[in-house]
């Protein structure tokens, strides 16, 4: 007999993540269903989610620890639990704690994403033990962040207050790819008379949904948003009571926007002046106008940081903050008004130390120089995803220990590791995922396969042989997941009451950012001129900065595709339909680079610059434009050509509550025929 258990999609496609209903007979996964209850996803699900049952009784799953004498080859024997356990803690000892790292990758949120269980977990072993320890937010989102947090608008407003109020959607940057479920309210507000607008490096998902787009050269989205407020500034179209009552700077940037025209523009960015004004207008005078930013993938490359500085000042020009269908829409990693949940990471109990910042290209070079000499890897695939791969993969080598918790084998445990920890998938545990506005309960519904276990349950073994006596304080994870929720945003809640509401939780948050209008900087205001980012040496005003000179002529840049997001389920690779639909990596280049190397569609071609060298397929199309290539991320290899060096000083990485401290990822290459 079968049963029906609800739960929610086990990608991490936030800030849209989906509910999903798993039918289940003998200990196997029968089918799976998007949840027509789930009041964020209403029955939708995509590719990627109905691939998810290929995970359970998946051949190539990791079913025990194993371990091997010699890297790189598969040397793999089958071990016991005991005996990883105890040589992990043996080398951790020898080491020496601050020799010892862990980094954990969105395979540890699967079952935990928006209430980031395992995640925080793995920073209080690690703050209770005193290791080193940094948070993924740096090669996700918090380069963006950065940049709008200089400004002071972090927060979000809502995919449902978007469908119901906004009259202009503007996607900059932001890939529907990567968070589908947003479509169905672009799309509400596209029938209410709501007109989209697209901004990006090539032609998106998101274009067929959009009633203009807008493909610009990579890292000059800064440049667009100076060209904007210059027309906006120059022909009186912003809010002058909202500028006067809730911003700071506003002489400064209008003095400094008059110096960025769009006839300036138009030579950086390949967007013509005349579209550049006819865009600052309409974003100007359409009211409510919301603009969705991208999340990750634009600020992969030079000017990241700064694309979102300059953009976050369009809203608060024009009076679009704290208004219904105004400001910023839903963006991977940011939270509504109110939203908030308790922390059990011990933040508070680390000892002092010697401490690699969180800064990718430190963490790459402690490893280089032998610093790291053990790493513990959670749901994470370290060398597809860093920048400079090629030295990330050289640097695990040289440590005396590298351990991989995953469900399968990855490019870091082939290459790097010493030992496999299998881990469980999201029906094999319990957890708790939350979007910008529910909790939603995600209960066990099977058994581990052979001997796989939870981050939890090795995280606790772990302690227990290095004497970390209170690291779990509760009884069983319920109680553990219980003190995450104790918080007012949640009404207090518990795992017990969600369970009697049928694993479906409203969050106490408000669907319109800042409501209040107190801005997330040290005046309360939006500060068009940062002093915070000039004591740290950063430009107090939003500026362009000339891209980097390179031989190399074609500008490389990675991003999601439908049927691919992050690096878990080895990229995507276990999973037989996403491997069948994605079947190797396929570069995108325009007709008129492709003709001047005499490259054509689908041929093998190889990618190149000084760092390293891909090969792959070319696909020729119109969608990108020349001088631009473009490949979905993940692929061994991809980030072997990408720039390892800071996006931002090593002493503004600590300025946020939010890691910031992302490599370049630039990336210049030349394509040749194979």
């Amino acid at each position: 007999m079968s049963t029906v258990v609800r739960t929610m999609c086990p990608m991490n496609c936030h800030p849209t993540l989906c509910g999903m209903l798993v039918e289940i007979e003998d200990g196997r996964v029968r089918s799976v269903k998007g949840d027509p209850d789930n009041p964020d996803s209403q029955g939708f699900l995509c590719v990627r989610g109905h691939a998810s049952k290929e995970i359970i009784g998946n051949p190539a799953r990791l079913l025990h620890p194993m371990v091997r004498d010699r890297r790189g080859i598969g040397d793999w024997r089958r071990a016991s639990w005991d005996e990883v356990l105890d040589r992990i803690a043996e080398r951790m000892r020898e080491a020496g704690r601050q020799a010892v790292a862990t980094w954990t990758g969105h395979g540890v949120a699967a079952n935990n994403y928006g209430v980031r269980l395992t995640g925080n977990l793995v920073r209080r072993f690690a703050n209770l033990y005193g290791c080193q320890t940094w948070s993924a937010q740096m090669i996700c989102w918090g380069l963006g962040a950065f940049g709008l947090g200089f400004t002071g608008v972090l927060e979000t407003s809502t995919k449902e207050d978007m469908g119901a109020h906004a009259n202009l959607i503007v996607l900059w940057g932001a890939n529907l790819a990567s968070q589908p479920n947003t479509a169905r309210h672009l799309a509400a507000a596209r029938r209410r008379g709501a007109r989209v607008i697209t901004v990006d490096v090539r032609e998106t998902e998101a274009a067929a949904q959009s009633d203009e787009v807008f493909v610009l050269r990579p890292g000059t989205d800064a440049a667009l948003a100076l060209a904007m407020m210059h027309v906006i500034v120059r022909e009186g179209l912003h809010d002058r009571a909202f500028v006067e009552r809730h911003t700071l700077g506003f002489d400064e940037l209008a003095a400094h926007a008059r110096a960025h025209s769009p006839a300036w523009a138009e030579a950086i960015t390949g967007i013509s002046a005349a579209r550049i004004e006819a865009l600052a207008r309409r974003y100007a005078t359409t009211r409510p106008a919301m603009i969705v930013i991208g999340g990750s993938s634009m600020y992969k490359g030079a000017n990241g940081a700064q694309a979102g500085r300059a953009i976050a000042c369009l809203p608060a020009l024009t009076g679009n903050l704290g208004v219904p269908g105004g400001g910023f829409g839903p963006r991977h990693g940011s939270s509504s008004h109110g939203q908030a949940l308790a922390s059990i990471a011990a933040n508070d109990r680390r000892p002092p130390g010697d401490y690699v910042i969180d800064q990718m290209p430190r963490i790459t070079e402690a490893l280089v120089e032998g610093r790291i000499r053990v790493m513990l890897l959670w749901g994470t695939n370290m060398v597809s995803s860093f920048a400079d791969a090629n030295r990330v993969a050289e640097g695990l080598r040289l440590c005396d220990l590298v351990a991989v918790h995953d469900l399968f084998m990855n490019d870091t445990a082939r290459e790097c590791a010493d030992v496999l920890l299998p881990a469980t998938s999201w029906l094999e545990e319990l957890g708790m995922k939350g979007t910008n506005t529910h909790l939603y309960l995600m209960p066990q519904a099977l058994e581990p396969p052979g001997e796989a276990r939870s981050a939890s349950w090795v995280l606790r073994e772990l302690a227990r042989r290095l004497g970390l006596d209170d690291f779990f304080p509760w009884a069983s994870d319920e109680e553990m997941i219980d003190a995450v929720l104790d918080h007012p945003a949640t009404g207090h809640a518990t795992v017990a009451r969600i369970r009697a509401a049928g694993g479906i939780h409203p969050m106490n948050v408000s669907h319109v950012a800042y409501p209040t209008f107190a801005f997330d900087t040290p005046s309360g205001k939006v500060e068009f001129v940062s002093e915070r980012a000039k004591r740290h040496g950063l430009p107090a005003l939003p500026v362009y900065e000339p891209l980097p000179s390179s031989p190399y002529p074609l500008t490389f840049r990675q991003g999601r595709t439908l049927t691919h997001f992050h690096g878990f389920y080895d990229h995507g690779r276990a999973l037989p339909s996403l491997a069948k639909a994605d079947s190797g990596p396929v570069l995108w280049i325009s007709p008129v680079d492709a003709v001047a190397r005499g490259v054509t569609d689908g041929a093998a071609i190889r990618i190149h610059n000084e760092r390293g060298a891909l090969e792959a397929r070319a696909r020729v199309t119109d969608k990108v434009p020349a001088g631009t290539v473009w490949m979905r991320d993940g692929w061994r290899g991809v980030n072997d050509l990408t720039s390892g060096a800071p996006a931002v000083p090593d002493e503004a990485c600590a300025l946020f509550p939010f890691t910031v401290g992302q490599s370049a990822y630039d990336a210049r290459v030349e394509v040749s025929p194979l």
